[in-house]
């Protein structure tokens, strides 16, 4: 009888443990943003080298990225946003001091 009582504690304990880290696994992979960082990285790139024009606008991997012009006292900048679609996580990045 103790050894069926000591073996469904462990399967629960490790039942529970195993719901845990699943939890924070899946945490960790839906608050990742390096690809998205990366894809505003190229972008930026691509504008700083004439291959965009402004506004721009695209959907990626479930991320939707505008980029468009602003003047913040005086300064020119162009301000790029990504909006994840399903959790609406927003990354931003701004460039400053460019000109077209």
């Amino acid at each position: 009888m103790e050894t069926m009582v000591a073996t469904v504690l462990i399967v629960i304990i490790f039942m529970v443990a195993s719901l845990i880290m699943n939890s924070l696994m899946a945490a960790q992979v839906n608050s990742n943003t390096s690809p998205v960082k990366e894809r505003i990285k190229k972008l930026e790139y691509s504008y700083m080298n004439s291959q965009l024009k402004l506004p721009y606008q695209e959907s990626w991997n479930e991320w939707e990225i505008i980029m468009a012009t602003e003047t913040h006292q005086k300064i020119p900048l162009v301000r790029i946003e990504a909006t994840h679609t399903q959790s609406k996580r927003i990354v931003e990045s701004t460039i400053f001091g460019h000109e077209r």
